[in-house]
């Protein structure tokens, strides 16, 4: 969730730390800070609540803090309130060990006592401070090391955490650590980064190496080693980053949520270009050979928040097409009810960002269990991409808005193309159809744009309830699935209560809360479901409803039931959910807008969920 942004080289520090962090904004975070040491000088610390900007202040830009090695954070509030004295970085008492630290330590309060009974005093309430005072202790106690001193803290803390270190004994070297919250290390001509997310040093190094679990670094002037557990060398291959800059930037739009609903038609395109070549899908790069997929016997699907909903439109797709019994699972209860897998299940993990902590945790316990097991993440060289049996990388670039839109739709695509290629192998679906199928999810991209070329009225539409209290939206079957999606979008960035339900069942207890005015979007694309959805939809516009529909050009007859319709392109009913969504995060969008939030970072909410 929070943001780390480390340099050391022949440069002031500052001014790099505070634009790595201004690119990790989208991440979440409730205060910042940054430490910079200027030789063998004292380290400077200066921490602030709020905005980057109070800290910018504070720090006139960076230009008032002077030396060439710092590190620098982002926090998200877990252990102690939103406050300047909680803010990273935190030192040792006599300034010895700085640190920033993402992640949670669980046994943080048991360290703590012990490191009180050898004299250590606490400013603060958080689990970093106590890790950071671990740090000395081991240093000053065995006489030992940066490296030792922090192998022996990891192997003494229990919970996630990305650490970045700087030692008095060593001013302009950074040591880092890592256990299931992402660090990346970059490297220039006489200069060393370290960073959350690949876009805060975009700009200064496109050569960055991913630490795995486990794994230390030294980062000193242009040059970093890698350490295990044992404090013996490890050898990484360098990766380069191949997307644009320009990409993490605004492009002339107000929000990057508007920019990247703008850039999905691209996004859906690359990732069906990726595996599809004349006309037929190819999954060598993803791993899945044919012998692979007759073998599934039963597919999980395990994902949080957005990505979970992909799962959900998947179940249909998949059980719709095939004969594969599938489950979708939420990655926070997978491991929790202690699921009985085989080799013979799949296990499919979906996440963004590759680094979801729920979701790695039940991608390891599904390769635990023996199960065979597919990432589809959008960041490569992630964790989730590391680990599982195979990968489908979606091609949706950099995501900054923390409401997902792209990247839900390239995980779509995903789902699809599986389902599709799936169904074929094993011979559940013809020639003729196969082919029929993926012309039509190409056709997908040119479909979208023209959704988004008619935003205007969705725009009029939207500022009528930017104070509505309560929304519903309505759907049955893939339209659920839309639904699902279409609400979250709404609640996240408006922060207007929404819900979203199979349409059967509003009238099981819900419907007691319609009143007269209350927004019901319902969601109609399946044809062979949109009768009994009117039906529910006529339910509630009798008891005061103000009723929006959503669905296929040709169904002008629902104008007669609802008060405002949109509609979308036909498409193969399989792959509504990809057209269907894009007026759904646009009325989001709107709403948020006009009501004039911060549309890009809503309220405590963060990018990347890296803790449990």
């Amino acid at each position: 969730m929070c943001g780390i942004v480390g340099f050391t080289g022949n440069k002031q520090a500052s001014p790099i730390l505070l634009d790595g962090l201004s690119k990790l904004e989208y991440r979440g975070y409730d205060s910042a800070g940054v430490a910079v040491r200027n030789g063998s000088a004292d380290v400077e610390i200066v921490r602030s609540k709020g905005r980057l900007k109070v800290l910018s202040e504070k720090t006139n830009n960076g230009q008032s803090l002077i030396g060439d090695c710092g590190i620098g954070h982002t926090r998200w509030a877990t252990h102690g309130e939103p406050s300047e004295i909680n803010a990273h970085p935190h030192c040792s008492d006599d300034e010895n060990v700085v640190a920033v630290h993402n992640g949670i330590i669980e046994n943080y309060q048991e360290l703590k006592e012990k490191l009180i009974r050898n004299g250590y005093v606490f400013y603060s309430q958080t689990d970093t401070e106590v890790v950071t005072k671990l740090i000395d202790y081991y240093y000053k106690k065995y006489q030992v090391g940066p490296i030792d001193a922090l192998a022996k803290t990891m192997v003494r803390v229990r919970g996630s955490y990305a650490l970045a270190v700087m030692f008095k004994d060593f001013p302009d070297e950074i040591y880092v650590a890592r256990k299931d919250s992402p660090l990346i290390v970059g490297v220039g001509e006489g200069e060393s980064y370290i960073a959350s997310d690949v876009p805060a040093i975009l700009k200064y190094t496109r050569n960055v190496y991913y630490i795995d679990n486990q794994e230390m670094a030294r980062l000193s002037k242009g040059d970093v080693t890698f350490f295990n557990l044992d404090g013996d060398t490890v050898h990484k291959e360098m990766t380069e980053i191949t997307w644009d800059a320009e990409a993490a930037e605004k492009g002339g739009f107000q929000h990057f949520m508007m920019k990247e609903i703008h850039e999905q038609p691209k996004a859906v395109a690359d990732t069906i270009n990726s595996v599809v070549t004349d006309e037929r899908i190819n999954l060598t790069s993803v791993g899945l050979t044919e012998e692979d997929i007759k073998n599934i016997s039963q597919i999980y699907i395990v994902a949080c928040g957005s990505a979970y909903h992909v799962g959900v439109v998947s179940q249909y797709v998949i059980e719709d097409l095939t004969s594969i019994p599938v489950r979708v699972e939420l990655a926070s209860e997978f491991r929790y009810r202690k699921p009985r897998l085989n080799e013979s299940d799949l296990v499919i993990i979906i996440s963004q960002s590759g680094e979801t902590a729920d979701s790695l945790a039940a991608l390891r316990e599904a390769k635990e269990k023996g199960a065979k097991t597919l990432g589809i993440v959008n960041v490569v060289g992630s964790s989730i991409a590391r680990e599982a049996d195979n990968v489908f990388y979606t091609l949706a670039g950099p995501e900054i808005a923390v409401a997902t839109t792209k990247a839900y739709s390239t995980q779509l695509i995903a789902s699809y193309l599986l389902a599709i290629q799936f169904a074929f192998v094993r011979g559940e679906i013809s020639k003729d159809k196969y082919s029929e199928m993926i012309a039509e999810l190409e056709r997908i991209p040119e479909k979208i744009e023209q959704i988004l070329e008619n935003k205007e009225r969705l725009q009029w539409f939207a500022a009528k309830f930017a104070n509505a209290k309560d929304i519903f939206f309505i759907g049955r079957g893939i339209d659920y699935a839309i639904c699902l999606e279409g609400s979250l979008k709404m609640k996240e960035i408006s922060y207007i209560h929404s819900e979203a339900y199979a349409a059967g069942e509003l009238k099981h207890g819900t419907i007691s809360l319609i009143e007269d005015g209350t927004l019901v979007i319902g969601v109609l694309t399946q044809s062979n479901l949109y009768e009994k959805t009117v039906s529910n939809m006529v339910e509630v516009k009798s008891r005061g409803a103000y009723l929006m529909g959503l669905t296929s050009y040709g169904n002008y007859e629902l104008e007669d039931t609802a008060d405002f319709v949109t509609y979308i392109p036909k498409t193969d009913e399989h792959f509504a959910t990809s057209l269907a969504v894009i007026p759904l995060q646009l009325m989001g969008y709107y709403v948020s807008v006009a009501r004039g939030l911060d549309v890009d970072k809503p309220r405590n909410l963060a990018k990347s969920v890296t803790v449990e």
